[in-house]
């Protein structure tokens, strides 16, 4: 081959980057010396090629990783990443100085090489990333000035993808080495401050994506075993401006998040143009440019897709759900943020995604795991008295877009309407769609509080909610025949005894105080017919389960109503069995029989435990552990 005339050595068949090269000999398994001066100065000054860099990374297992001592002597954090750091300029151990590491190539090569490295599945994951890392012996003195760097980096970078970058190269971090020690260097230098401020000088809501879930992460490490510094700061946080670009973003990727179930299923309404649809949430300024729908894809396909979702970025609602636990500053702008122009208000997409979620919460357990948490952020919402009242209230009307994908639909209500009704529609949607023998009960309860909460603010309030409330009493019904149907199955579960009480006497509420909340007596009427209709399954309901003796349950209340009632109907129809009775002739002895009739309820149904972190502690863990699961996911698609 002809020599090149410039160096006079011989032209390779294919060109390769000088920094490939670099990244060849650095992972030689034959080369055990240390590699000289002029090695470090050419590696650190190099533009990082990250497609190569990933791939021999992950061609390389744990043990191989090991078992280069001398490279990772050498090199370390300190080599690849504390050059990423603070200054752009860079003193290396051996001495030498490298220029220019204040790029956001140079922090996208450490976020590679850390997502790369923990990703392994090690065989004692502690004790061997550190030794990857940066080793037992020097671990405190490379981890503190690599935190220390990232800490000023992404508060003080010279640009905002310089800062993301290094918010990328802690995620990788965080989520890789979430089991392990690593992470405590992460809450002795609080990072909470420079988080805050770069989302305050971000210039786009999906730059705030990457930092705020990076900050629920930090805020779960161990939050139950001490006093997590990042709870604390979340508890203080009063920055009004970047709460709402915080919630904007939030509200975003709710949307993101929601258009992946929609491209699988298109659900609009019948009679529902996608033009009208969007103008309904203010994106009327896009129809004109609307593609068709997609061609509707093989059911069974549609299942298993469905079963993957929701996407990655719903890891941004764990973060949610500690603002909204922990800042009640939050809570106020989450439900009062307005739509921007050309948008949707931010809970209006939150709780579209989160009707999405219900419809499917059975099909996977990180499915089942991020609706149990939307709702304990919709509890958290409804249980702050002030915020309830505006949800309660015209002030809250606004557009939904709630789930159709799935048969029993609910009616339609086309444009705003209270947001408390649609709420209320997507907890019916969650209990219609997940009725399964292994009933998942936790899910079930927090259905019903919900409901619960809201319902108790109507009737203290005497506020009268225009609402389908037949659909809502056929649903808690249809549970009570579901219970009874499958008692065998159910009986033993733990935390069933909850959820039998709390369905009990949520009826016994609207029997009790329907008349200040229901908007008018045929909605009344109509709750007394169902619980007529099902009298019979009632008493099995209340001898499956044996509630004549919980003193919790109001069981006795219900049964008294329906025999009341049983008896005028067989009076009133000289002695025919009441299946024989019209409706209309039920109907009437319904009106009647409120004269004669007296509802023993038990005091204090309205009334309901405040939330209490520590009782989620075990789903929170697990929650966590999926988030992390989810970051890794992300770091790999960056």
């Amino acid at each position: 081959m002809e020599p090149s005339p410039l160096t006079q050595q011989a032209r390779p068949e294919v060109f390769q980057q000088k920094v490939v090269e670099l990244y060849v000999a650095l992972f030689k398994e034959d080369d055990d010396h240390e590699k000289p001066e002029g090695f470090w100065r050419e590696f650190f000054l190099l533009r990082p090629d990250r497609a190569t860099l990933q791939g021999i990374l992950q061609d390389l297992s744990p043990d191989d990783l090991l078992h280069f001592q001398v490279w990772h002597s050498s090199v370390r954090i300190r080599g690849v990443l504390i050059g990423t750091g603070t200054n752009q300029t860079i003193v290396h151990e051996s001495g030498g100085i490298y220029k220019g590491w204040d790029r956001p190539s140079r922090w996208a090569c450490s976020g590679c090489f850390l997502a790369s490295v923990l990703q392994k599945k090690y065989t004692n994951p502690s004790t061997d990333i550190i030794n990857v890392l940066a080793g037992l012996d020097q671990v405190d003195a490379v981890f503190t000035e690599f935190v220390a760097a990232l800490d000023v980096t992404i508060r003080t970078g010279r640009a905002l993808d310089v800062r993301q970058k290094a918010i990328e190269a802690a995620s990788s971090v965080v989520s890789g080495a979430y089991q392990t020690s690593l992470l405590s260097y992460f809450t002795h230098r609080d990072l909470f401050p420079s988080l805050m401020k770069f989302i305050q000088d971000s210039d786009t809501t999906f730059r705030v994506f990457e930092p705020f879930t990076l900050l629920g992460l930090l805020t779960n490490y161990n939050k139950f075993e001490f006093q997590n510094p990042y709870r604390l700061r979340l508890d203080d946080f009063v920055n009004e401006g970047t709460i709402q670009k915080i919630i904007r973003s939030v509200g975003k990727t709710c949307s993101i998040g929601r258009g992946r179930y929609v491209t699988i299923q298109d659900d609009l309404p019948e009679g529902w143009t996608f033009t009208n649809t969007l103008s309904m949430i203010g994106l009327g300024s896009i129809a004109s440019g609307a593609k068709t729908a997609a061609p509707a894809i093989d059911p069974e396909i549609a299942k298993e897709l469905f079963s993957k979702l929701p996407g990655n970025e719903a890891a941004v609602l764990l973060a949610t759900y500690d603002f909204a636990h922990a800042n009640k500053l939050f809570c106020f702008n989450f439900v009062t943020l307005a739509a921007e122009k050309g948008d949707e208000a931010p809970l209006s997409s939150f709780l579209s995604l989160t009707s999405y979620l219900l419809q499917y919460a059975y099909s996977s357990s990180r499915t089942s795991l991020y609706s149990h948490l939307n709702l304990l952020i919709l509890r958290l919402l409804i249980e702050d008295q002030v915020l309830c009242k505006r949800i309660c209230s015209d002030e809250s009307k606004m557009a939904v877009r709630l789930s159709r994908q799935r048969q029993p639909y609910l009616p339609i209500v086309r444009g705003e309407r209270i947001f408390a009704a649609s709420i209320l529609d997507t907890m019916i949607d969650g209990i219609n769609h997940n009725l399964r023998r292994r009933l998942d009960v936790d899910l079930y309860i927090l259905f019903i509080g919900v409901i619960l909460r809201l319902i108790s603010h109507l009737s203290r309030s005497r506020t009268r909610l225009n609402y389908h409330w037949s659909e809502l009493f056929r649903s808690l019904l249809s549970l009570v025949r579901f219970l009874t149907t499958y008692t065998a199955d159910l009986k033993g579960v733990p935390h069933i005894e909850t959820l039998l009480d709390s369905l009990v006497n949520l009826i016994a509420l609207s029997l009790s105080a329907g008349e200040s909340f229901l908007p008018t007596p045929a909605a009344y009427d109509d709750l007394f017919y169902k619980l007529v209709e099902i009298g019979e399954i009632l008493a099995k309901f209340r001898d499956s389960y044996g509630l004549e003796k919980r003193p919790t349950s109001s069981i006795g209340t219900l049964i008294s109503v329906s025999t009341h009632y049983k008896e005028l109907l067989a009076d009133g129809a000289s002695g025919k069995r009441v299946k024989n009775l019209t409706s209309a002739q039920v109907a009437g002895v319904i009106k009647q029989g409120y004269e004669t009739l007296s509802i023993q309820a038990k005091e204090g149904l309205d009334s309901w435990d405040k939330y209490r972190e520590v009782d989620e502690r075990v789903f929170l863990k697990k929650m966590a552990r999926a988030v992390v699961a989810d970051v890794k996911i992300l770091i790999t698609e960056v």
